[in-house]
């Protein structure tokens, strides 16, 4: 795992050692991202520049340095990423007359683009991988990024230099970068709590969007130039819903069994230390146990805990490691050294980003980086096999309101209203406390607030825009913006599926899951040096036969990821999985009106907001007023705006 950067200038005006200088500046800016080793290349003639940090996992020898040059000369790569079928294409280009120089997998990529060219030979890679290709021959560069958007690439044109790189900070570095912010994208940002693909926070600057190139000649270089798509996430899922598995429940659960034991065994080759983040839920679950299943030694897994019990899964975690036999590691973090992390999230995201589980997914990150190079992580498990609470409740939900007459859903919104959050938290107290977790005194007042907000809307597509939406409406909130078209709003980008469920897991497997979720768990684990491996996403077999399940298969008797649950169950004792789902949180809601309110204050100052003229001041100010008095809880439309405010202060 690497860090790429680069650029293209089309008026070629500087010799190839200013040209690396200024490569090697920019991939400087993300050593964290490869602390092993660097490197840069040039062609003065052409206008192309390559900078590159190395993380070393694969081939730790000089022949796995980058810059990398095919064995023919033609092609000059920077590869983020692993490709876990390497061994199997290296044999087949061998046999077709190749040799090789190192063991790496970015030497076997190269040698696939000269075999098969570079659109076929990207289908044939089994991985997550960001990566620059610059053909010396047709001088043409090629940005390429994974098919489920785990590794990230940013790319912009800023007059008449392209540039391209792993995280915003190397385009920064670059003396040609403008970086105006862009108000229509901020406006999608207080609404998602992040950017979704292709937009930035800076305007002519995008995120290559999944599975898809981008090519750009030197000769005839056009800005307007769009990514082609190589794989579609749309596609597999209308082809797997399509041509739907016909099997018995018990030959499903073998055949998943056989796919995803295949994906984490070759997820689990390195040439470094290597371990799992272990939640003790049903995903990262799985993937331990598929580990040591695997495994003639322990495998060291990691979690951390939190004092306060209802945040607390690192109980859980043991009881599975115990189960298993791993080397457990296991921490248990005060609130004041998550606190501490705050400071590092602006740079570490290095864009606005508000999802609040970025602090303890960096903070177990930052454990597991002490031990071991590389970890395999549970993500994805929630978007392919139903795991997310709303996808049961959805449904469940429209039927409820779906059939009352608009009046009668606004007499019990406002009815909703009249109890503040402390008289719906003693509500919650007089509960029993058998009721399911949703009932818990502090979770009461924002389901009842969230209750009121789906009963304003008319259909089911916009009780999920609502479900996935923190401001409701941001344009009003951001001066001068509008939101732009995302695959939520754009009816175009939808893919033809037979019900609400599915659409819903459908949307989020190209939005959330790539822009919220990956982005937290790259920028967190490759922030501490880290390279996280996720067997669910990286392995396009399994996403695609995961699509293939029929929703009955996924969903029953109102639990999620039933088939999940079977495959885990052949290695972990039922009771020791079946619990209710807990998020990965953090007390926001508490530390804004206690340790960190001094911090927020200076951020939300009315004045100060004015002055940067961003937002409309009054709605933010009433807002914290209300989450200060106790009479709401704002924690994640507040974290939204102070993490902006943060960033700002950090990078401009």
């Amino acid at each position: 795992m690497c860090g790429i950067t680069g650029f293209l200038d089309t008026k070629a005006q500087s010799t190839p050692a200013e040209l690396e200088a200024l490569a090697r500046r920019m991939a400087n800016t993300i050593t964290h991202r490869g602390p092993d080793d660097s490197g840069t290349w040039a062609d003065g003639e052409a206008g192309i520049a390559l900078g590159f940090r190395r993380l070393a996992i694969l081939d730790l020898t000089p022949t796995g340095h980058q810059p990398m040059v095919s064995g023919d000369g033609r092609f000059v790569i920077v590869f983020n990423g692993e490709i876990y079928n390497f061994g199997e294409l290296r044999q087949e280009l061998q046999a077709l007359g190749y040799t090789f120089r190192g063991t790496s997998d970015t030497e076997v990529a190269l040698n696939a683009f000269s075999q098969w060219g570079i659109f076929k030979a990207v289908q044939r890679l089994n991985g997550m991988f960001a990566f620059a290709l610059w053909d010396r021959r047709e001088r043409q560069l090629h940005l390429v990024r994974d098919r489920l958007g785990i590794k990230p690439l940013y790319y912009g044109w800023m007059g008449n230099t392209l540039l391209f790189g792993s995280e915003l900070k190397t385009l920064r570095a670059h003396p040609a970068f403008q970086g105006e912010i862009d108000r229509n994208a901020l406006a999608l940002y207080l609404r998602h709590n992040y950017i979704p693909a292709p937009y930035s926070i800076y305007k002519n600057v995008f995120k290559l969007s999944q599975g898809t190139i981008l090519t750009i000649s030197s000769d005839q270089p056009d800005p307007e130039t769009k990514p082609v798509s190589y794989w579609s996430a749309r596609e597999a899922v209308e082809r797997g819903i399509s041509n739907p598995f016909t099997g018995s429940e018990q030959e499903a659960i073998a055949e998943m069994d056989a796919l995803l034991r295949e994906s984490v065994r070759l997820r689990m080759i390195a040439d470094v230390p290597l371990g799992a983040f272990l939640s003790g839920g049903i995903d990262s679950s799985t993937v331990v146990a598929l580990m040591q299943a695997q495994s003639n030694i322990p495998v060291k897994t990691f979690t951390i805990g939190f004092y306060e019990q209802e945040y607390n899964e690192a109980i859980y975690a043991k009881a599975v490691a115990q189960h298993l036999g791993t080397d457990h590691t296991e921490l248990y973090v005060t609130p004041q050294e998550a606190m501490d992390v705050i400071p590092r999230l602006p740079r570490l995201y290095d864009e606005p980003f508000s999802d609040s589980s970025q602090i303890p997914t960096f903070l177990v990150s930052e454990l597991t980086r002490r031990y071991v190079t590389v970890s395999l992580s549970g993500d994805g498990g929630d978007e392919l096999f139903a795991g997310y609470t709303r996808y049961p409740t959805a449904n469940q939900l429209w039927r409820q309101i779906g059939w009352l007459p608009p009046v009668g859903r606004k007499v019990i919104r406002k009815s909703l209203s009249l109890l503040s959050p402390a008289q719906w938290r003693d509500l919650g107290n007089a509960l029993p406390a058998s009721l399911p977790l949703g009932f818990r005194p502090s979770l009461l007042a924002d389901k009842a607030q969230k209750l009121g907000e789906i009963l304003s809307f008319d259909s089911p597509q916009s009780l999920y825009h609502l479900v996935v939406s923190h401001w409701q409406n941001p344009s009003s909130l951001v001066i001068a913006s509008h939101e732009y078209p995302t695959a939520l709003t754009d009816r175009s980008q939808w893919a033809n599926v037979p019900d609400f469920t599915r659409w819903m897991m459908y949307l989020d497997l190209i939005t959330y899951l790539p822009d919220d979720i990956l982005v937290k768990v790259d920028r967190a684990s490759m922030g501490v040096s880290l390279e996280a491996r996720v067997p669910f996403l990286d392995d396009h077999r399994v996403v695609e036969f995961a699509w293939r399940i029929p929703l009955s298969m996924k969903l029953r008797n109102g639990q999620t990821k039933w088939l999940l649950r079977q495959v885990l169950y052949q290695y972990v004792p039922q009771t020791l999985i079946e619990r209710p789902k807990m998020g990965f949180g953090v007390p926001i809601d508490y530390w804004l009106r206690g340790p960190l309110r001094q911090w927020a204050e200076e951020l939300l100052d009315e004045q100060r907001l004015a002055r940067e003229g961003f937002f409309n001041p009054a709605p933010i100010r009433q807002k914290w007023a209300q989450h200060l008095a106790g009479k709401q809880n704002w924690q994640y439309y507040l974290w939204d705006i102070l993490m902006f405010q943060a960033w700002l202060a950090e990078t401009h």
